[in-house]
């Protein structure tokens, strides 16, 4: 077995043992380009790509931040593996094992001290590791020394059937009569919104709304609440990856929560996704047992998939 990093023409074939080896989180040639080869962050030598007989059969790709998101979410100490798959014929052969510590190597190398899989923002593609979906990925991380730190759940509503609540019009009826306001974002909200997502909450929230209106993302697809003159609180779909039924990020500011302004700008979101014709809404990444958990619950949302996003200390 050889392992070398990424070369210029690889692509092709490095997406095709993608999809003969993760079957449940496929990959096409366009949305390879776009999360890894045209990330800021991108660096060839992270990409480890092993090769038996002159075959491709694995790959473990590690990315550490060069370029902050925003003010100072450089993380100089961490690295990432956003992904790591072996062709089902290769596998309990050391190929993983041998990808994952030239991975890990690679980052300590350059003074990262801890590792994470999945996490990595901007342009994660899963939140960590599917046990159900991939137990022998998960069984090979745990032998290698990483820890679960928290499980991230996704979750999918399906719109059909879905009708604006009631109590949710006289909600918002009781909140505009006391200064709140609902509606779309305008050009000049922009600013204040991508701020009020990095300090609140993340700048890969802000980033998401910056790229998606980049994207000619429609404004109508990013809602705001604000009041005198402050915005709040916010809510978009189809921000990532230009993925209609994508919802969210969305968020309310500390200041204003136990007012049910998440649930009214969750609610008026799904009606305007299905306006708009859309059959489901989804996301990746929630805590199940979280405020923003139990909402999606009322809500009607189910729980797809759970990703346990796993560390090492280096």
């Amino acid at each position: 077995m050889e392992v070398r990093h990424y070369e210029s023409g690889d692509e092709q074939i490095l997406v095709n043992l993608w999809n003969d080896s993760v079957q449940e989180d496929l990959m096409t040639l366009q949305r390879f380009r776009d999360l890894v080869l045209l990330d800021a962050n991108f660096d060839p030598d992270g990409l480890k790509l092993a090769w038996e007989g002159g075959q491709l059969v694995g790959c473990s790709y590690a990315v550490r931040r060069k370029l902050p998101m925003h003010g100072t979410e450089l993380e100089p100490e961490h690295g990432w593996i956003p992904f790591f798959f072996v062709h089902p014929s290769a596998r309990r052969k050391g190929v993983g094992t041998e990808l994952l510590e030239q991975s890990s190597e690679f980052l300590r190398q350059l003074g990262r001290k801890k590792v994470f899989f999945a996490s990595y923002a901007p342009n994660y593609i899963v939140p960590g590791i599917d046990k159900e979906a991939y137990p022998s990925g998960a069984a090979l991380l745990e032998r290698l020394g990483f820890q679960r730190q928290y499980t991230a759940a996704a979750m999918d509503l399906s719109l059909v059937g879905f009708t604006m609540p009631p109590e949710i019009a006289e909600l918002i009826e009781q909140r505009e009569q006391e200064g709140y306001c609902f509606r779309p974002v305008k050009l000049g909200d922009l600013y204040k919104t991508i701020q009020l997502a990095n300090d609140e909450f993340n700048p890969d929230w802000g980033r998401a709304i910056r790229e998606g209106v980049l994207r000619n993302l429609p404004m109508e697809q990013i809602m705001i609440v604000e009041r005198a003159d402050e915005i709040r609180g916010f809510v978009m779909y189809g921000g990532y990856e230009g993925i209609p039924e994508r919802f969210g990020p969305f968020g309310v500011h500390s200041e204003e929560r136990g007012k049910k302004l998440g649930k009214i700008l969750l609610y008026q979101c799904l009606a305007a996704m299905k306006a708009k014709g859309l059959h489901s809404a989804w996301f990746l990444w929630t805590g199940e047992t979280s405020p923003a958990g139990h909402l999606y619950r009322q809500a009607g949302f189910e729980v797809t998939r759970r990703f346990d996003v796993m560390f090492k200390e280096l």
